[in-house]
This record gives C-alpha cells, structure tokens and sequence, in this order.
C-alpha cells in the first residue's frame, strides 16, 4: 500500500536527506557499542551499519526499515565468536548465514511473521521504548561506563536492565549532564510546539549541532573536569589516515573453515535468530509507518541474505533489520528507503574522512534522542489501547514487554508467543463448541456449532455434547464455520454416527463438512412444511411457529436452513402453515420477520395491508386448497400508506393529483374508514411525535378493520374458521425493535395433544 504524497519527491528527497542523518548520528555510536558487546572489532561494527545501508538499503523493498548490526544479536555473536575461535571462522559462518536466509526468501518463509500476534509485536515495540530509556537515562547524565553508548538486551550476570541506574548519583558528569538534559529539553519543547512542520528541520539535527556547540564551549571556557567533556563521554571512532588504510581494516572470511560443522551449526543460529528478528521488526516498523505500507517479506529475507554474505566477505558482525534505527528513522520524518541509503552513505563517508569530527559529539546529546525515540515506543497512549483490548490483548502484551526488558529479545518474544498461545487455548478449551436448540416446523433440533479451528483438546467437549443428547432426539453437528477439524474429532463424529446414535434412536444431521473430511453432509431433520406437518397443525400452533420466528428474528437467533436442501424437497409440492398478508415497505418481508423457510408460508404483500377481491382470491386459495391453518393480517408502525391516507384524507386531495399515480387511490379509499376524522381538523398543530403515534394507531385499527373486512367478504374464509379449520388474526410489526405483537384474540387451540 503505498500513498502519492509519500511518493512526492519535492516532498521525499529533503524529508530523507534530514532522516538519513539523524539514523546516521543514532546509528553510529550503535555499531561502535554492539559490536563492542559482541566481542568482535569496532571496525566491524561499523562496516555492518555501512552494508546495512547500502547493500541491504538497496536490495530491500520496504521504505523504511533500516538494517543493520542488532543488539538482539549480541549474545549470539559473542557465543559463536567463542565457540569458533578465531573471528575469521566466525565470519564464515555469517557468509553461509546469508545464503541459508536467501534460500528462505526464494523459499517465500518470509510469512512466518504473520503468525505472531499484534499484541506480541506491539509488546516488542513498547519493550524497546522501555529499553531506550533505561539504558539511555546514565549517559542522559554523562554515566558512560560503556563509552560506545552499547543497548545490550542481556546483561551480566551481575547486573540487570535497572542496576546502572543506581549508578549514575555515584558517576555524574556535570557537563555531560547539562549537554543532555538540554537537548531533552530542546526536543520536548520542537515537539510541543510544532517547530519542526514550521522550519522543516528535524529537532535531532538541532540537537546535535547545539550539544557539539556546548562541548566546543567548555573546551574554551576552564570550568574543572567536572564539566570539560573529554573523550569517554564522546563517539569514538577508530581514526583511518586515507582510503587505503580504512581498506586494511577489512578481514576476509577463513572459508577453510568450510569443513568444521561447528560452523553450518553457527550459520544456522545466526540464519534463524537474524531472520527471525528481521521479520518481526519489520512488520512493527510498517505498523509504525504513517502511509501503512506493506514491506514483502521474503524480498527482506534475500536482501538480509545478501547483506550478510556481504559482511562475510569483509568482515563484518551479522546484520538484520533494526526496530530502533528504523523507529528514528520513521519519526524524523523518512519516506522511503533513500533515508536508508543516505545513512549507509554517512557511515561510509565519515568513517572513512571525518572520524575526528564526528569525535566531538556528546553521547548525553545522542542519549536524548534515543531516550524520547523510547518515549514515542513505549507511550501511555499504546498502554491505553491494549488495556481496552482486554486480557486477551493486554496480559500477552504486558508480558512480552516485561519479559524483554528483564531477559533479551529473543526469550521474551517467545514467552510472549508462548502466552497468547496459552490464551488462545484456553479460550478453544472454554467455549469450543456452541449448543443451541433449534425448534424447526419439524420438532427441536439440537445444533452444536463447531468452532473455527477444531483441535484434539476440543475432543471431551464435544463428547459430553453428544452425551447430552435424549433418547430419540435429533442433533446437528454443524462445520460451516470450521477450517480445521483434527481427525480424532472426525473419527469421534464417524464413531457416533455408525454406533452411538443408531443404539440410542437418535438421529444426526452433518452440515458444512469439507470434502477433505470424508464425511458426507445429510439433513435429517425437517426444517421446512410438509404435507404431515400441515394436517397435524392446528391454528394456535401455526400461530405460535410465527411469533417464535419473529423471537428469534428480533434477538438474532435465526435457525439454520439448508436452502437447497429445501428447494429440493418442496420442488414437488408446497404446504405452507399459514397466509401472511403485510405491507409492501420494504422493513417487513415476512419470511424474514418470522424467521421462516422456503415452502412455510404464502406471503401476500399489498401497500397498506388492505384486502381486495384479487387479495381476497390469493387468502382463500392458501387456505382453501391449499391447507394453510392461518390467516395472519400484519400492519406495522411508520407505515407510509397509511400516511399518505391521513395527509391526502386531511387535505381533501386525491392521490392522483397530489401524487400521480392513477392506481393509489383504491388502496387510500380502503384504509380511510380507520381514520378518526375528528383530529383532521387540528392535525396541523400535531407535533412530530404525536403524529407518528396517530399514525401508528390508525396501522392498529386499520389491521383490525381488514381482518373485519376478510369475514364479512369472504363466506369461504368465514366458514373456514367457523368450523376451526382456521384463524384469522391481526398483528402489529414494529420497524423500531422488530417484535410482533397479536392484536385481536388468539385462536383457542384444539387437539392440545397432538405433537407435531
């Protein structure tokens, strides 16, 4: 998904230009400190950030990622720059690394990420915010035990995240400190007030330009040590005298070493953890990304590939996708992977002709950067919208934050994925199937719903389901909603249809089963009118199946019907339970209003629910020659026929004149009679509700008019419930909540008795 203005280049080549330098500016000190924590050369370290920039920049397809040495990777280096022994033998398992995750990309396993939950990644994001600013709070205040400002997710085992906090009343650098809590001021006031949109120049660049200024100022002014800034509170490059001695730096990888296992055993580690880290971050930095771009997987995965085998070529520590250089990157104002480029550009270009400049930066100043980069990760705002997600959202999410925080990235990302795991089976094991009670025209049925995802662990629950079912019932196991059924739950439903349910008489109906399971669909039960149905219903029952219908309608509980299986099976004749004459307003379609099937009842609709010789012919006929046992008048509230009577009525207009139509006015004529003409006189001063309500009362006297008019006019109809055979009955629909509501007396029900 990508946006114009994104693509803008007016817009794009200035906004990635400022970008690219602050990612340069955050990332350098970076590559210096990981590579430092990891056991390997400085130089590698930097000559990571450089292939990550521009080799993996390159290569890569998304727009705002930026690769790079990782700190989730920093244990894993150490490991095997340890377990090889020589840092050559290491760099030969990178390069075999990076053809392993090429070979991942062409394979497309870059979709691995998709199965890891959003509240495990955002707990990933809200994790390395926390990170920033624990570690970054000590050099905030010139406490830089760990000169090259290193973010290490793992600790001694002496210390944790928390320990060099404790440190910093001990170790204060009052120049140091003054540096960076300026700066942290500078950035928090750009941002409240907007002067980054209003000047077009990026607070981290400000900020780094004044703090260089301070630390020129103290070299010129004699305040003490305490406050000159010397070398360990600033970047320390290593300083190369020309092109060629910077090329001498560069280490080749021992590709001798190609025969020692050990090594396919580290390329492997390092293949698996770098490509894992990649995918994660890279779907947390598109989440971050405000054009909500998608960035193809399994292109980063050959590009990461590439990169690596880059760095093992020249000698550089393992490279991936980074969340926190690509989180600056966002929020400095990148648009797309020019930014990137440009940063891998800087590293090349000042580690090659400008170490001593770059020398002069306060890390305090690079400190306050991180620090509210990890405040914008780890926002109040993000905690908010987990906590409204739920446990299910939250408890994942805190866990995963804290569980970072306090081991590594890698751990906590899996304790994470290990909860909501927890959750989502916990939740399948709750509620994996869902037992509703269906009373279809053919008796009740119980439906059991299976879930979406049927597992082993669902097996007991649905074995006490079918256990619950009586002698002689009926039950339907419905999979329509079900991707996956384990085959212990299919060999379960075999195993009930072939022994259990013949031994206990009951029968059993299989709805949505795939073709893959082996297990044929049948329907059983009868869900629609038959011919059986209609001779044993009596009017009072007709009656009931509708106002039950309309229950389920209004609370949302429709019955499950098998369309075509009804279509079939009325092809050859029709039985209906009853005659429904409504209106024609399009909110009250009766099969849907009584939740009925196809074949259950005649359904006559006519504007106004009024009777003519032609409605009169289709009422007689359903229950005359074709056995329905109820006439069922419906009216209902808001009904515009019967306003256009009373507006047409009060003002002395015909229907023709007023609206055109030539034909409206024998329906108006038939419900004028329900008019009380007493109020037409004061009509106008009517509000809007007291006119709705007359409106309404007049659909009330108009539906007891009707079925009136139905006895007087027709003897078939008359004698018909004269004798029992039917009911004639009025009903009030109501638009606003969708109930139904019997108007005139209810049929007395003869034969009690009989079950239908």
């Amino acid at each position: 998904m990508s946006s114009d203005k994104s693509n803008n280049l007016s817009e794009t080549i200035p906004a990635d230009l400022t970008s690219g330098l602050v990612v340069f500016l955050v990332a350098l000190p970076l590559c210096l400190g990981i590579a430092l924590a990891s056991g390997a050369p400085l130089f590698s370290g930097v000559l990571a950030g450089i292939i990550g920039g521009l080799v993996v920049g390159a290569i890569s397809g998304s727009h705002t990622s930026v690769s790079g040495p990782a700190a989730g990777l920093t244990a894993v280096v150490f490991a095997q720059i340890e377990s090889l022994g020589t840092f050559e033998a290491f760099l030969c398992a990178v390069f075999v690394a990076g053809v392993m995750q090429i070979a991942m990309g062409v394979a497309r396993a870059g979709s691995i990420a998709e199965f890891f939950p959003s509240s495990v990644i955002k707990g990933l994001l809200a994790a390395i915010g926390v990170i920033l600013i624990l570690k970054q709070i000590p050099h905030l205040f010139g406490h830089d035990s760990d000169p090259e400002g290193e973010m290490s997710f793992r600790q001694p085992d002496d210390q944790t995240t928390f320990s060099e906090l404790y440190a910093i009343i001990g170790d204060l650098h009052w120049g140091a400190a003054v540096v960076g809590l300026t700066s942290l001021a500078l950035l928090i006031i750009y941002a409240r007030l907007g002067l980054e949109k209003k000047f077009k120049v990026p607070a981290p660049l400000i900020v780094v330009v004044i703090g260089t200024l301070m630390k020129v100022a103290y070299d010129q002014v004699s305040l003490g040590s305490d406050w000159q800034i010397d070398k360990s509170h600033l970047v320390q490059l290593p300083v190369a005298d020309g092109v060629e001695q910077f090329l001498g730096f560069l280490q080749m990888a021992d590709f001798t070493q190609l025969s020692n296992s050990a090594v396919y055993i580290a390329a492997i580690t390092i293949a698996l953890v770098a490509s894992l880290e990649t995918l994660l971050n890279l779907e947390a930095v598109d989440n971050l990304d405000k054009f909500q771009r998608t960035s193809p997987p399994n292109r980063e995965l050959i590009a990461q590939g590439v990169g690596n085998m880059t760095a093992g070529l020249i000698g550089a520590i393992p490279v991936t996708s980074v969340i926190i250089r690509s989180s600056v990157n966002i929020h400095s104002g990148g648009r797309t992977k020019a930014a990137t480029i440009f940063h891998g550009c800087l590293l090349l270009f000042c580690g090659m002709f400008l170490p001593t400049l770059l020398n002069q930066i306060p890390l305090s100043c690079l400190a306050a950067i991180l620090l509210m980069t990890g405040i914008k990760l780890a926002s109040p705002k993000l905690v908010k919208q987990m906590w409204r997600g739920g446990k299910d959202e939250f408890v994942p999410f805190f866990i995963t934050t804290a569980s970072i925080v306090l081991t590594d990235l890698l751990i906590g990302i899996l304790i994470g994925l290990g909860v909501s795991i927890a959750f989502i089976l916990y939740s399948n094991l709750k509620r994996p199937i869902k037992r509703i009670v269906e009373k279809h025209v053919g008796g009740e049925v119980l439906r059991i719903e299976l879930a979406n995802q049927v597992s082993f662990l669902n097996r007991a629950g649905i074995i006490r389901a079918l256990h619950e079912v009586p002698d002689g019932g009926h039950v339907l196991i419905d999979a329509s909603q079900s991707n996956y059924i384990h085959p212990d739950v299919l060999q379960l439903i075999s195993d009930f249809e072939e022994k259990t349910a013949p031994a206990h008489d009951i029968k059993l109906s299989l709805l949505g089963f795939r073709r893959k399971y082996q297990i044929q669909d049948k329907v059983q039960y009868v869900d629609y009118s038959s011919r059986d149905i209609q001779e044993k219903m009596t009017p009072a029952q007709a009656l009931q199946i509708l106002l039950d219908g309309n229950e389920r309608f209004r609370t949302d509980q429709r019955l499950t019907r098998n369309m075509s299986h009804q279509v079939s099976a009325t092809a050859i004749g029709q039985y209906p339970l009853a005659v429904v004459l409504s209106c024609i307003d399009s909110r009250t379609p009766a099969e849907i209003i009584f939740d009925m099937g196809i074949g259950d009842i005649f359904s006559v609709r006519v504007a106004g629910n009024v009777i003519s010789p032609k409605v009169l012919g289709s009422i007689e006929y359903g229950c005359a020659q074709a056995g329905s046992n109820l006439v069922l008048v419906v009216g209902h509230t808001r009904c515009g026929a019967v306003t256009a009577a009373l507006d047409l009525t009060a003002t002395n207009t015909t229907a023709l004149k007023a609206t055109g139509c030539e034909h409206l006015d024998s329906i108006i004529n038939e419900i004028e009679p329900s008019i009380d003409r007493s109020v037409l006189s004061s009509l106008r001063k009517f509000s809007q509700d007291e006119k709705q309500t007359l409106i309404n009362d007049i659909a009330y006297r108009n539906v007891l008019y009707t079925v009136d008019m139905i006895r007087r006019e027709s003897n078939v109809l008359r004698e018909l419930e004269n004798s029992g055979r039917i009911a004639i009955v009025g009903a009030m629909y109501s638009v606003a909540n969708g109930s139904v509501e019997v108007v005139t007396p209810t049929p007395s029900s003869r034969a009690t008795d009989t079950t239908v």
